[in-house]
């Protein structure tokens, strides 16, 4: 097996791997930090929508690790829609996925016009950065990538929240991710565009023990429970960022 390969089985091992479930598992392992889902960027197109009453379109673009395998109903994707049409009971919420894997930013990014022109979303959520980490692509050509990305996406006329990679004590030893998210956070802030900090918020649970990110168990419970809280996650910072007040929720 090619070493890229290796590490990026061992990458998705780490969030697939878990002891057994326990009946005691509470909500509270999805606390995520205010300052991690805090932003100062704004969803003008998803508030318009959710405000007036039209459908919330949401297109993921994501890797493997945005999916779980035989189990999509539990993949963060769609927990988010889930909990936004808990959160947005007056709006049709649509939520597709275009899943990519072991695909780089760079090579991504041409299918983004004819993505948008089919799926005209109102907020795309572009997952990326695992694919150009495990390859080592130059930090540079990486963050020019994600920058065209961006463009693209705009210019057909929709929001975009930037997801960087998720975390693995595993191998973070063995992959440098840091470049990616330091280039990532940059392109978003030169956009003016929302970030959700995955990592951030997978470190900060494997730290709290709240997830044991580094059993070697295997089996999809972990990953279920970690995809389930990133949805809840994710769904309060699109709210937020949309600012989105009482009068829009439940």
């Amino acid at each position: 097996m090619k070493p890229g390969l290796i590490l990026g089985a061992l990458w998705l091992a780490a969030i697939a791997a878990a002891p057994p479930a326990r009946a005691d598992d509470a909500p509270k392992a999805c606390d995520v930090p205010d300052n991690l889902l805090s932003t100062e960027s704004v969803l003008p197109r998803v508030a318009d929508a959710v405000k007036a009453g039209r459908t919330l379109d949401i297109l993921v673009i994501g890797s493997r690790s945005s999916t779980i395998t035989s189990a999509e109903a539990s993949a963060y994707p769609a927990r988010l829609q889930a909990n936004l049409k808990d959160r947005l009971p007056q709006v049709t919420v649509n939520l597709a996925t275009e899943i990519q894997p072991r695909t780089s930013s760079e090579e991504a990014v041409p299918g983004f016009v004819k993505l948008m022109e089919g799926k005209k979303p109102t907020l795309v959520i572009w997952q990326t950065g695992t694919v150009d980490a495990m390859r080592s692509v130059d930090p540079d050509d990486f963050r020019n990538a994600v920058d065209a990305g961006v463009v693209a996406l705009q210019e057909a006329g929709a929001d975009v929240i930037l997801i960087n990679p998720q975390y693995s004590p595993r191998t973070e030893t063995m992959i440098s991710v840091t470049p990616y998210l330091d280039n990532m956070r940059a392109v978003a802030q030169g956009h003016d565009i929302p970030l959700f900090d995955r990592f951030a918020i997978m470190h900060q649970w494997n730290d709290e023990g709240d997830f044991d990110l580094f059993s070697a168990a295997h089996g999809i419970d972990l990953a279920k429970r970690v995809h389930d809280c990133l949805g809840r996650a994710l769904s309060k910072f699109v709210i937020d960022a949309a600012h989105l007040g009482p009068a829009q929720q439940n």
